[in-house]
């Protein structure tokens, strides 16, 4: 899903492009996108886009007459940006929005459409944010008071929307292995030096994509959105070494979600249980580094 640099990624290169040009019309290839009656899409049709913001993982088109075009891509939803008519690709086409100065694709991969679009007005802007803190403009204390406001896990509290705005599985993972805290470690038990170092893991991790991804958008309209890049340091990278200390990265499996972590860096060498596996194994389960690898080349120990 795309998160918080990309988001913003995406919005910096629509600017570009479409702030101060006509919404000339919105041709849907999915009838299950559009989730509001009231306003009428049609009555975002010939007026002029004022603005763009990002509400959590959102990105909103401002248009005059107080209308917003507000999409959520969820998972698999990916936005092109192309000549004025070109038609929505194939099976995974779902939109095409039509500006003057071109037309924008929304594209979502997968036999289940959850990408959604809202037409609103600004008042109604309100009821699409969960209210979460804008992790990279937060001081440390207004971070602290959040974090510790939920006794939540921080891999959950992370994540959650109505904590922290635009942090997603992805992120939290890098922002975790930065910090050296485990994604299963209680708000509640964090002394202040811990907070301290997640808050500087969570704006050094966001500054330093943002600055990747804008700098691969100067290339061209992004095309590039994904939650798996081999420079990520533990994200998407189960089995592979950890680039601080060369221990193998471990996961939790939950439902469709992974959490990706280094034990040597995060947990004191202690390996997680895994919901699924560690249920099946019960006494057997490997629960630190040395019991993995002795169980993975085959010793005894």
């Amino acid at each position: 899903m795309p998160e918080l640099p990309d988001v913003v990624v995406y919005i910096e290169s629509l600017e570009e492009r479409i702030l101060g040009e006509t919404l000339e019309g919105v041709r849907l290839a999915s009838p299950f996108l559009l989730r509001s009656v009231e306003p009428r899409l049609e009555e975002t049709f010939g007026r002029t886009v004022v603005g763009l913001r990002r509400i959590g993982k959102r990105i909103a088109i401002g248009l005059d007459g107080d209308l917003w075009l507000v999409l959520h891509l969820m998972i698999a939803g990916r936005l092109r940006w192309k000549p004025a008519g070109t038609k929505p690709p194939g099976k995974v086409g779902v939109a095409a929005f039509d500006f003057s100065s071109g037309a924008l694709l929304l594209t979502e991969a997968g036999s289940k459409k959850r990408a959604s679009l809202v037409v609103a007005t600004t008042d109604g802007l309100g009821e699409l944010d969960p209210g979460g803190l804008e992790p990279m403009d937060a001081t440390l204390a207004q971070f602290s008071e959040r974090l510790r406001s939920a006794n939540h896990t921080l891999k959950r509290a992370l994540t959650s929307p109505r904590l922290f705005s635009g942090i997603g599985n992805a992120y939290s993972d890098e922002i975790l292995h930065r910090a050296g805290l485990s994604p299963v470690q209680l708000t509640s038990k964090l002394d202040d030096d811990a907070v301290a170092r997640l808050h500087a893991a969570v704006v050094g991790t966001l500054e330093e994509w943002l600055t990747r991804l804008r700098g691969e958008a100067k290339k061209g309209f992004p095309t590039k959105v994904t939650a798996f890049r081999p420079e990520m340091a533990v994200h998407g990278r189960y089995g592979e070494p950890c680039p601080v200390c060369e221990t193998r990265v471990e996961r939790i499996r939950y439902a469709s979600n992974e959490t990706n972590y280094c034990p040597r860096c995060q947990t004191g060498g202690r390996v997680l249980a895994d919901r699924s596996l560690s249920k099946l194994l019960k006494q057997d389960w490997p629960r630190t580094v040395e019991a993995w690898e002795a169980a993975r080349s085959g010793t005894v120990k």
